[in-house]
C-alpha cells in the first residue's frame, strides 16, 4: 500500500482537458453517459473518444468540432487508437471494487469521487483508504439515496440540515432493511 492509492489532490494533466464543471454542472450531462458500464459493471469505464463525438463530432453538431484541445479526440475517433488518459482514482490490485454494487444500492458518485460535478479538471477528492471505506461500511444508512439521485451530486433530503439529516437516518435505515444492503466488514468483501 502506497500514498498513490491515498493522494487527496492528486490531479495529473490529461492528454485532453476535460471539464465535469461544463459538462455536467453547466449543460446537465449525467454521469452515466459517459461513464455508461458503472452500473452494469465493476468498473466505471472511460469513455471511447466516439462518445465525446456525439457531441463535438462532425456528424453530430460538431461543437468546438475545430477546436485545437480537441485534436487527439478526433484522431482518436478516426485512428482507433484510445486516448492516453491518466488514472486517477485506483484501489490496490489486492482490493476488489464493485461500482455496480454500489451505484445500484444508492450510493452516490459524490460519495468516493467529491463533487466532481464542480471540478474544472478531475483530481482526487477523497483518500480512498481501507479505513475510509470500513467509515461507510460500518454505517451504509448515513450514505444511502435514492437509486434515481445517485448521480444527481447536488441533492440532498433538504436545504434545512437538521430535516436532511432526520430524513438521511430514517430512509436510510429503511434502505438498508429492504435493499438488503450489508454492513461487510469481513475481510474477504474487498480482499478476494
Amino acid at each position: 500500500f502506497t500514498p498513490k492509492y491515498t493522494r487527496v489532490g492528486y490531479q495529473p494533466i490529461q492528454p485532453v482537458p476535460f471539464s465535469h464543471a461544463v459538462h455536467v454542472e453547466q449543460l446537465g450531462m449525467d454521469c452515466r453517459y459517459c461513464h455508461n458500464a458503472v452500473e452494469k459493471s465493476w468498473y466505471s469505464n472511460i469513455p471511447a473518444a466516439s462518445v465525446c463525438n456525439n457531441c463535438h463530432g462532425p456528424k453530430n453538431g460538431n461543437i468546438l468540432g475545430n477546436d485545437p484541445r480537441l485534436a487527439l479526440v478526433r484522431e482518436s475517433a478516426d485512428t482507433g487508437v484510445p486516448i492516453p488518459w491518466v488514472q486517477i482514482h485506483k484501489v490496490p490490485d489486492y482490493v476488489y471494487f464493485n461500482h455496480a454494487v454500489h451505484v445500484n444500492r444508492g450510493v452516490s458518485c459524490v460519495e468516493c469521487h467529491g463533487q466532481i460535478n464542480k471540478m474544472e479538471e478531475a483530481y482526487h477528492a477523497q483518500p480512498l483508504s481501507m479505513a475510509f471505506c470500513l467509515e461507510c461500511h460500518r454505517d451504509p444508512a448515513s450514505r444511502l439515496r435514492p437509486p434515481d439521485k445517485v448521480t444527481d451530486l447536488d441533492w440532498k433530503w433538504s436545504d434545512n440540515p437538521k430535516v436532511a439529516a432526520e430524513l438521511q437516518k430514517q430512509n436510510g435505515a429503511k434502505f438498508v432493511h429492504d435493499w438488503k444492503v450489508e454492513k461487510l466488514q469481513n475481510c474477504s468483501a474487498c480482499h478476494r
